[in-house]
């Protein structure tokens, strides 16, 4: 009996949930009735609005470029695009810089390196809505190219570099999609520091920049201080090759310490170790003994000094010059100062654009310098700063903090930013450095000077191998680990002196800059070894 009652709970049981069953499956084939119907719907409506949108084929996303075909397409560049180009059809290719929707019109910067334009794409016989908002929907600092016509404007884009133009675009096509979420913002990256505290926007820490450096270097101001850079190099060459100076390339494995100092990368070598060059010094005088008479050379330079200040690197770029003279070693400060005066004035005539590009970011005064450059005296600076309150003794180097303060007495006697400070006292130069001959407690030694901070180091340098051995010893350095640099000397070497300038340096300064990092492309110190 027992058995029976639940055999029919059972039955009972298995007829309610096969209902259930079907109920869900009712509902499941309904739900995909309704999807069907949807889809269907969907797809009946997509020709009509492909076949509405006219403009289907003068926008979109390409295949990727992979050299697939050769197109007979002249790309305008953006900081070409002027009103002697009005009315021309052109093609650009540029980075969406930022956009704006409004209504049936999108406006769009276009931007390419340090320029940049507004342009804009409007509901009409070229442009579709769908076309436009397309436009609306690219990512910033994607790449896209577009076909427009430049049109004058009757009031100035005072927020573009192209004031006078805008782009009037008939096809947009992205070249190369960005990510949505940016790193950085470049609109926060190239505001004044001042800007952003006071009115609550962002600006871009050192850090940041640095981490992301492939962004930051997209930045109107980036852009600007590179290109700068680019021209001291080329500046630098063709006043030395004029100047009848060969270039030479030296090593940067080398097996000695070349200032026999401490600050140095020791670094494996096989079954032995070598180090990374601190200067090319050595190379540079063998060299003049080889009879090149007059060489520069244009390389990396190693420091390993755990300096994590304003201006000191751990690899930065030397511009050094190393030639033999007549008589007396101011030829070779007159040949050096000749070529800073040369970049000088090669930046202020040829990279107007450059300047003021910074200058929006970091304002500051315009570099000032004279012709022949002034040369003062170490006993001289010693005057003028005892004159203004600093003790120090007649032998004493200059601490940074008094070369800055140098630097605003001769800015305020003399109206200038470049100057030479001639015969330091023997006791704080290297052991290579040639005695004054007149006064044993000087040298034939001398900095420059950029805005009080100093960005050459030279001097005549002993080309005696016996004076070199004395003063080797007098200097406690390990005659056996510079045997070969004094050897050099052994067969006959004209008096000769050189300097090494610090490329990072001479820009940050020149463009009165306040941190070296930001005249270095991949700056490396002591806490940074990436990117």
């Amino acid at each position: 009996m027992i058995k029976e009652e639940v055999q029919g709970a059972t039955e009972e049981e298995q007829q309610a949930q096969s209902k259930k069953a079907l109920k869900k499956q009712q509902k499941e084939a309904e739900k995909a009735a309704k999807k069907a119907e949807k889809q269907a719907k969907l797809a009946a409506d997509q020709p009509t609005s492909e076949e509405d949108d006219f403009a289907k084929d003068r926008y979109g996303v390409p295949a990727m470029v992979q050299s697939q075909q050769k197109l007979d397409r002249t790309l305008v560049k953006v900081e070409d695009l002027t009103v002697a180009k009005a009315d021309q059809l052109l093609w650009i290719r540029a980075r969406v810089h930022t956009s704006r929707a409004k209504g049936k019109q999108c406006f769009l910067v276009l931007r390419q390196q340090q320029f940049n334009v507004q342009a804009l794409v409007a509901v009409g016989d070229r442009a579709s809505k769908q076309m436009v908002k397309f436009a609306a929907n690219i990512t910033k600092e994607s790449i896209v190219d577009v076909e427009a016509v430049v049109r004058r404007v009757e009031q100035k884009i005072e927020s573009c570099t192209q004031q006078d133009v805008e782009l009037h675009i008939e096809r947009i096509f992205v070249i190369s999609q960005a990510e949505p979420r940016l790193p950085l913002q470049l609109d926060d990256a190239v505001r004044p520091d001042g800007d952003g505290e006071e009115e609550g926007r962002a600006t871009v820490n050192q850090d940041t920049r640095l981490d992301n450096r492939v962004i930051d270097l997209r930045t109107t101001t980036s852009q600007a201080v590179f290109r700068l850079q680019s021209g001291v190099c080329q500046l630098f060459r063709d006043t030395l090759t004029n100047k009848g100076f060969v270039e030479i390339q030296t090593p940067k494995i080398i097996s000695a310490a070349s200032e026999g100092g401490a600050n140095v990368f020791t670094v494996s070598y096989f079954k032995t170790s070598a180090y990374l060059a601190q200067s090319p010094q050595l190379y540079k005088q063998m060299c003049i003994c080889a009879d090149f008479d007059k060489v520069f050379c244009v390389g990396p330079v190693f420091r390993a000094e755990d300096s994590n200040t304003h201006r000191h690197l751990t690899e930065f770029v030397g511009l050094d010059i190393e030639m033999a003279f007549n008589y007396h070693y101011h030829e070779v400060i007159e040949s050096i100062t000749d070529t800073m005066v040369q970049i000088f004035k090669g930046l202020r005539d040829n990279f107007q654009t450059e300047i003021q590009t910074v200058n929006k970011q970091f304002p500051s005064e315009p570099f000032k310098f004279l012709e022949p450059t002034l040369r003062l005296e170490f006993q001289e600076a010693v005057a003028m700063l005892r004159e203004a309150g600093v003790e120090m003794g007649d032998e004493e180097d200059l601490s940074t903090p008094n070369e800055k303060l140098l630097g605003r007495l001769v800015k305020e006697k003399y109206d200038t930013d470049f100057y030479v400070l001639d015969k330091y006292p023997l006791a704080v130069r290297p052991f290579y450095t040639m005695p004054d001959p007149s006064n044993p407690k000087y040298s034939n030694s001398y900095d420059m000077f950029m805005r009080g901070e100093e960005i050459l180091s030279g001097a005549q340098r002993v080309h005696d191998a016996q004076l070199l051995t004395e003063r080797a010893t007098h200097h406690q350095i390990d005659l056996e680990k510079i045997k070969g640099y004094i050897d050099s000397f052994r067969y006959g070497a004209p008096p000769h002196g050189g300097g090494g300038i610090g490329l990072e340096r001479v820009c940050m300064l020149y463009l009165g800059l306040h941190n070296v990092r930001q005249t270095s492309m991949f700056p490396r110190d002591p806490k940074r070894l990436t990117p």
